[in-house]
């Protein structure tokens, strides 16, 4: 049930089993087999990627509700093994990963005793997917910014997005304008992107040209591609930190229409309060604190 939601809520069976870590012929062939158990068709396959049949919308509403149904049961297991411990399951994204401080974690035990962290890095689209189906207790989020039926949001910083492009050796300015960085060959995430939308909104409100050669779902292989020079490309500075502190790669900031994105604290509106909720509430604070430290002028607070 797991597989079949994720690959109807990203309408792609490739997608869906990189985001699984599934090897993608295993992944048919377990919804082939579902299909076969069922003796009806789920999924009509085409070739950008897969829609729902009726039966298949059916399932899907059901399948949600058991699987958050099956999470609820294991908290409650969970809880009833060991009652002074509270789980605790944090989604975040490949960026602030990226830019935690290690320390925070081991500063959490010692904060939240009673407290059981669980971190889950995935994207920002499949983190609200998987609070919405009970799998998370929190999400920090990226672009959630209109309302989902169930789902509590507070915005907590807006982050400006970078230019970064392989070092060379020559010196470049701080900054450059929107056009001049469209010009360039540029390598995205695909099309269901929160930063692909963003730059294809953007060249379409000012008429400006939009080069997007490659198309890459794993943000190792976007950097990969950017250092040899392969492209250029808009992104989040933590998701580049590591190789703009390396000389790898050159940070511009884009002077006369930046892109911005904002992080939001997700949770279901009506998910019950944690008897530590003041430490968790606390931590939380501790990675948005350190959000901003880690990337200075390039984001601001919000929602204070």
């Amino acid at each position: 049930m797991r597989y079949f939601v994720r690959i109807a809520e990203v309408g792609n069976i490739t997608r869906a089993a990189e985001q699984l870590n599934v090897a993608q012929p295993a992944l048919g062939l377990q919804i082939r087999q579902l299909e076969q158990e069922l003796k009806t068709e789920l999924l009509v396959r085409h070739s950008r990627g897969v829609e729902l049949t009726e039966a298949g919308k059916l399932l899907l509403d059901r399948a949600r509700r058991i699987l958050q149904d099956v999470e609820e049961l294991r908290r409650e297991i969970t809880g009833n093994v060991s009652p002074e411990q509270e789980m605790m399951i944090l989604g975040l994204t490949p960026s602030i990963m990226l830019q935690m401080d290690p320390d925070m974690l081991l500063k959490a035990k010692q904060t939240m005793p009673t407290v059981s962290l669980s971190l889950v890095e995935a994207l920002s689209r499949t983190l609200t997917i998987s609070l919405e189906q009970g799998e998370l207790s929190y999400a920090l989020a990226y672009g959630v910014d209109e309302a989902r039926p169930g789902v509590s949001r507070r915005p907590l910083l807006v982050e400006e997005l970078i230019f970064a492009r392989p070092a060379t050796g020559e010196p470049l300015p701080p900054t450059l304008t929107l056009a001049d960085a469209l010009s360039h060959d540029l390598v995205q995430a695909g099309e269901r992107d929160m930063v692909q939308r963003l730059l294809r909104d953007a060249a379409a409100r000012y008429s400006l040209d939009l080069r997007i050669v490659y198309e890459a779902e794993s943000i190792p292989a976007m950097r990969s591609l950017v250092v040899r020079g392969a492209a250029a490309s808009m992104m989040p500075y933590g998701t580049a930190s590591e190789e703009i502190r390396a000389g790898k790669l050159v940070m511009q900031r884009i002077a006369d229409i930046p892109l911005t994105r904002t992080l939001y604290l997700l949770k279901l509106s009506n998910a019950p309060s944690f008897r530590s909720q003041d430490l968790i509430d606390h931590f939380i604070d501790g990675i948005v604190r350190r959000l901003l430290d880690s990337l200075g002028p390039l984001a601001r607070r919000v929602g204070i």
